[in-house]
């Protein structure tokens, strides 16, 4: 069935436009979350008036993408998000927000596909390109600020963020098998890994340079004291006495 999407969905495609699903991920998924609505006659021409009304304020020119990316680098766009403790958002903000936020404030309609960012998951300070016409584009400044709140000096978000990657790196490291090996330790001896002063494993890669296996060749041994050398037992035969 037909729906126009009410929120950009990943890999399925951006806000307004008419996608064709399943009827059972319609029904079961994007209509209850409010992502998508059924497309109607009427709401698939009221999107499309909508569209064409834009497309008149876009750059069709060398000259008018001049003009509008000179705009656009005044522009300091900000958008206040709900985000977590270390400065992750809880969301995201699209190249979808972006548009549609220099249409609110500008009336200047730009490609949402030609601005050159990934979704913004960190609050923070940004600057992004934008493409408008061939040969031209436009850099526009970012805030992405916690709501109820301004931002904090760059040295503290770095800090956030190596706080979130060390906190991420800890959960990994605690959910990893106990008995994993660490490569991180391994000495490479050309075809042969050095796990310790006294063992050697034999690597198996595949076509793809990736290990496949690890066999042991050489098991550690353990060191003797030097004080508890061999001693050949004594031989307890006696010859007879020759007296006797």
């Amino acid at each position: 069935m037909n729906v126009i999407l009410l929120k950009d969905v990943e890999k399925l495609g951006l806000r307004g436009e008419v996608v064709n699903v399943a009827r059972g991920y319609a029904r079961n998924f994007l209509l209850p979350r409010q992502l998508a609505e059924v497309a109607t006659e009427g709401r698939v021409k009221e999107v499309q008036r909508i569209d064409a009304q834009k497309a008149q304020h876009e750059a069709r020119s060398t000259e008018q993408a001049n003009e509008i990316a000179e705009t656009l680098g005044k522009l300091v766009l900000r958008f206040d998000v709900k985000s977590g403790p270390t400065g992750s958002l809880f969301g995201s903000v699209t190249t979808t927000d972006i548009a549609d936020e220099i249409w609110r404030i500008r009336k200047i309609r730009v490609d949402r596909r030609k601005i050159g960012v990934d979704n913004i998951k960190r609050i923070g300070r940004y600057t992004v390109p934008i493409d408008l016409f061939e040969g031209v584009s436009a850099e526009v400044k970012l805030m992405v600020v916690p709501e109820g709140g301004e931002l904090p000096p760059e040295e503290e978000l770095a800090a956030m963020e190596a706080a979130e990657a060390a906190e991420a790196a800890a959960a990994a490291a605690a959910a990893a098998p106990a008995d994993a090996v660490d490569e991180s330790e391994w000495e490479l001896v050309d075809d042969a890994v050095v796990l310790d002063e006294a063992s050697v494993v034999e690597v198996e890669e595949n076509a793809a340079g990736e290990i496949d296996d690890v066999v042991v060749i050489e098991e550690p041994v353990e060191e003797t004291d030097s004080a508890e050398a061999a001693v050949e037992p004594a031989d307890e035969t006696t010859e007879p006495d020759s007296a006797a």
